[in-house]
């Protein structure tokens, strides 16, 4: 007998669960149980599990009987003039959801022409197979699975205009396009899903050529003429905010200009953007440290004598000021409440990211690159029509991924570009290449999309053609001027004495062993050396018995706790991390005995 499981329940067995299982299926098509319910036969275990719970992920296919699907013409004309509409279709069992737990038991064909007497399902269209991003990258069918996924992955990192209210919003780390445009390349997808409510690309021009070495590596080399008409040009907002916040004993936080008697009072300097109430006011341009909202709290402890003190009165600094690294203007204020309802100031800070070298962009293939040079206009290769490209990308990057779907798209982009309509790229139903090169042919240009070139710089004609056209390219988030990240001397830990980590926090960059072995195969020793000093301690050694010793700095005086007042003690410079483990391995009851010998 084998068991059925209802929603992970056990509720009762049957003899012959294969037959069971078909005659639920055709119950399920009639209407006679419910469409939601989904059943499945796993005959390693020998049992039979019916799910009906919320929350399961289900897709629509066409039900195949003997080999035929059941959806004819008659459907689809019908489904066209609106006679029919999709819920007949699952009412008369012709389309039916499946779950993840039924498709192990059916037997689904791509397309029409696959089927088999065997197939129990086909698919509503090949495009099913990807995702709502994926479906997006046209003519994704000439292309790697791998960059594929990577397109699709770059499609979420693009910048573009993310909503409309924008300006109403206090969003976290947030980048704009400026002028974001529909491509000329599309998929029926970017119809569906309102693509032009929401771009997030440019149309460029592409030339396929290796510029003077400062694009290899998938780096790309930029027209400057284009970047100084607004190409790639966005917005990065960041907002701060303050709250008055309220403590035990009637204590309060206060906005406004700080006194000068306030404990940590940083300079007049600092506080020069504030106005009376102790807020930056719209449009003021701002560098780091600049002061954004004047803040004063209450002192962090009150002791039992304090409260007779002076000092007890004294309030403490806690403004709010622009972080490390970062500088814009004040986009906007917002005074408004928390939900305690105490006094709450929200300030966005907005900053023009104009194209810079080390900036990432891509194309929707996964071909993704940072700007290795931005190249002044009258130097830049030209067309023999006078056409200079605003990106050179470089052909190394293409015959070993085999995005043959990139190149695809340049030809129909020129295509489009020149014809003045938007090409249908559609996975598995798009404008054939061949429909796409006689229509480039009879537009006046070459079929194969290669032009004559010419060095921008000699005005020489170049030996090859090359390939050129129109491009949908995309600005991601990583820009450079969020990733710069140095220091010299800084916070550091109090365990251990090493600078701390992050670049928000000021913190320094660390250098592993595989960092270690660069700097040595360079000969930088020296720098190494620095490297290495970030913790450097000088630590007093007792030469008789190795261990550490007591340093008195006022009386300067050494003893050994082991060997007394009169021991020899010499200062030994350290690593404090190495001092640490000493200190360890005493807690251990390990005994770490240094043996000194003389540099000399």
């Amino acid at each position: 007998m084998t068991d059925i499981y209802l929603d992970e329940k056990f509720i009762g067995t049957v003899e012959s669960p294969k037959e069971f299982v078909h005659s639920v299926i055709d119950e399920r098509r009639k209407q006679k149980l419910s469409t939601m319910l989904n059943i499945s036969y796993d005959p390693e275990f020998d049992e039979v599990s019916i799910h009906t719970a919320t929350g399961r992920v289900r897709r629509p296919l066409i039900v195949v009987e003997n080999g035929k699907p059941l959806l004819t013409e008659e459907h689809i004309k019908k489904l066209e003039s609106s006679d029919i509409h999709w819920h007949d279709l699952i009412e008369q069992g012709i389309v039916e959801y499946l779950d993840a737990n039924e498709e192990e038991n059916a037997y689904v064909a791509l397309t029409e022409k696959e089927l088999t007497k065997e197939h129990t399902h086909v698919e509503i269209d090949p495009i099913a197979i990807l995702g709502l991003i994926t479906s997006l990258v046209p003519y994704a069918n000439f292309g790697q699975s791998s960059r594929l996924n990577r397109g699709s992955k770059t499609q979420k990192q693009a910048l573009g205009l993310y909503a409309s209210n924008y300006l109403l919003r206090m969003d976290t780390d947030i980048s704009l396009l400026q002028y974001p445009q529909i491509p000329i390349v599309k998929s029926f997808m970017h119809d569906i899903s309102k693509y032009e409510k929401h771009p997030c690309g440019q149309n460029i021009t592409i030339a396929l050529l290796s510029f003077d070495g400062y694009n290899m590596e998938d780096a790309l080399v930029v027209n400057q003429g284009s970047i100084e008409r607004g190409l790639a040009r966005s917005f990065y907002f960041r907002p701060y905010n303050a709250d008055e916040l309220r403590y035990q004993g009637g204590l309060i936080d206060e906005i406004g200009v700080p006194d000068k008697e306030v404990k940590a009072y940083r300079s007049e300097e600092d506080y020069k953007f504030l106005e009376d109430d102790g807020i930056i006011f719209p449009e003021a341009k701002v560098r780091e440290d600049d002061v954004l909202i004047g803040k004063t709290s209450p002192p962090r402890f009150l002791g039992e004598m304090e409260e007779f003190s002076i000092a007890a009165n004294t309030r403490r600094e806690s403004s709010i000021a622009v972080k490390h690294g970062e500088h814009g203007v004040v986009d906007m204020v917002v005074l408004t409440e928390n939900d305690e309802g105490n006094k709450l100031i929200q300030i966005r800070l907005r900053n023009e990211r104009i194209p810079e070298p080390g900036d990432k962009f891509a194309s929707r293939y996964g071909q993704k690159g940072v700007i290795g040079r931005i190249v002044p206009q009258a130097d830049m290769p030209f067309t023999a029509s006078g056409i200079t490209p605003d990106i050179i990308f470089s052909p190394h990057s293409i015959p070993s991924r085999m995005t043959i779907s990139h190149l695809i798209e340049v030809i129909g982009g020129k295509v489009g570009a020149l014809s003045g309509r938007q090409i249908d790229g559609t996975t598995f139903s798009a404008e054939s290449e061949k429909d796409l090169r006689s229509e480039l042919l009879a537009l006046g240009f070459r079929e194969n999309g290669t032009e004559r070139m010419y060095n921008g710089i000699t005005g020489e004609a170049y030996n090859a053609t090359i390939f050129v056209g129109n491009m949908y390219y995309l600005k991601l988030k990583h820009m450079v001027a969020n990733k710069m990240h140095a220091r010299a001397s800084g916070k550091i830990q109090l365990l251990t004495r090493q600078p701390i980590e992050g670049r928000s926090a000021g913190g320094g960059l660390r250098l592993g062993e595989m960092e270690k072995d660069c700097l040595v195969a360079h000969g930088a020793s020296l720098l190494l050396k620095e490297r290495f000093d970030s913790d450097k301690t000088v630590i007093h050694i007792c030469e008789s018995c190795g261990m550490v010793a007591i340093y008195d700095w006022l009386k300067k005086r050494s003893s050994c706790p082991k060997c007394g007042a009169n021991a020899e003690v010499n200062a030994v410079e350290m690593s404090y991390a190495f001092k640490l483990l000493l200190d360890e391995l005493k807690s251990l009851n390990i005994y770490p005995k240094m043996n000194l010998k003389n540099k000399y």
